[in-house]
């Protein structure tokens, strides 16, 4: 298919071995732009995301719910009673799982098609507890982005928890993550100054047009595809305050797409009949065949007297050679901006590999720390303990002593509450 990068995932419940020891899982569902084309996300998003948490936190079994949704994923974190999910959530055994529960209750809240619930289960992705911490932490390092290094997502997932916290729908379990992992992600950060490299192909190829063509809002401007790759240049066309127009095989796709991240909506054999009218042309698709060529576009360029630039980011390339044989046409391909970006790109790895290094590190300190959770007395319940303790010492000492004035009682009472309040502070 044309422009439309698909990937399908099989039926996938990743769970680690080493659960936690508490009597809960923490459970990651999520639909993403690694599984599914940008343009078919919109029909998993939630009009309402406050609501959609509190429908959630309903499922029996669900103490704490947070959903984080941008525009290239919509995941959905849980805490549950611990339970063993069958490999296939299809199967007789797996009908009551809280996994299941979280499905209806997303295609409830969703306009989701009959093809996307058939293949519901091809679609999403299921973790548990530290394989949840992992990809948190990778999400908040920018490893999971479209734009690796991007810092948007960090502050995506910060105003997710503070969502559920003002909700009431999150916890001490989620909060304790999601705040851990936050504050672990800023160092790492800072530490490797990931956020420098967070170039996307839409920042290059946009200033390349800036550079070489004039690129600004007067400009008519082409958008050729709706994968990652274009979702890249839209963001940029947007940020900059640059409408331009959207294709792809269907119109369909292209109204999806542009439902999400802008543009004008158009199908692809529209495009090639006055393809002539723009001025700056940016190609971001897949296709097994080339896309634009000199004999499909002749009837529509023969005539052009101004000149186009055409700039193909696909891999492999879907614009052929001959295209730039139109008078004033420049064309550029994907390896020579490689070839120009090729010292960014190279401290690009070596910065990535600098996180990758340092979250194997600290997944193993909050993996430890998140164990702890349910071990640990709460602090009130710890106070009360203490205090009940002490009551019942000085009403043992007060009848041994055989004290009956009520002064010396107080100056006793307030002794022992004073030692106690000293090795233990009340809770706040």
């Amino acid at each position: 298919m044309f422009l439309e990068p698909h990937r399908v995932a099989g039926p996938r419940l990743h769970q680690q071995s080493d659960i936690m020891s508490a009597s809960f899982n923490i459970i990651n569902v999520r639909v993403t732009f690694r599984n599914i084309p940008l343009h078919s996300l919109t029909r998993f998003s939630f009009n309402d995301v406050k609501t959609a948490t509190e429908e959630f936190k309903k499922i029996p079994g669900v103490s704490e719910c947070v959903i984080l949704q941008t525009k290239s994923r919509v995941e959905i974190f849980t805490v549950n009673p611990l339970e063993t999910d069958s490999p296939d959530l299809r199967s007789s055994e797996g009908k009551g799982l809280v996994i299941n529960k979280i499905k209806e209750t997303w295609i409830k809240l969703t306009k989701l098609e009959q093809l996307d619930i058939d293949h519901f289960d091809q679609i999403l992705e299921v973790y548990v507890d530290t394989d949840v911490y992992l990809h948190l932490l990778r999400l908040a390092c920018g490893l999971e982005s479209i734009v690796v290094g991007h810092e948007t997502i960090l502050e995506e997932i910060k105003s997710a928890i503070a969502t559920a916290k003002t909700a009431n729908t999150s916890d001490i379990v989620l909060n304790k993550l999601f705040d851990t992992v936050v504050l672990t992600a800023s160092k790492i950060r800072n530490v490797t100054q990931i956020n420098k490299y967070g170039i996307a192909w839409g920042d290059l190829v946009v200033k390349i047009a800036e550079q070489n063509a004039g690129l600004d809002a007067k400009k008519q401007i082409l958008l050729m595809g709706t994968g990652e790759l274009g979702a890249m240049v839209a963001k940029t066309l947007n940020n900059k305050g640059y409408p331009f127009e959207v294709c792809s095989q269907t119109i369909e796709r292209a109204t999806g797409f542009s439902e999400l991240l802008g543009g004008k909506p158009r199908i692809y054999k529209d495009i090639l009949k006055d393809f002539a009218k723009f001025d700056i042309v940016f190609v971001a698709g897949t296709a097994d065949y080339f896309a634009l060529t000199y004999d499909n576009l002749r009837l529509a360029m023969e005539a052009k007297t101004k000149g186009t630039m055409i700039i193909d980011i696909s891999d492999p390339r879907i614009v052929h050679d001959s295209v730039s044989g139109f008078i004033g046409t420049k064309l550029m391909f994907r390896d020579q901006i490689v070839e120009m970006e090729e010292r960014n790109l190279k401290s690009k790895d070596e910065a990535i590999a600098a996180v990758e290094k340092i979250i194997t590190k600290e997944i193993a300190v909050i993996a430890a720390s998140m164990r702890l959770i349910g071990k640990t007395p709460k602090v009130k319940d710890l106070f009360s303990s203490v205090d009940a303790i002490r009551k019942k010492e000085l009403e043992k000492a007060i009848e041994q002593l055989g004290e009956t004035d009520e002064n010396k009682i107080q100056i006793i009472t307030n002794l022992t509450k004073s030692i106690v309040d000293n090795i233990l502070p009340k809770p706040t």
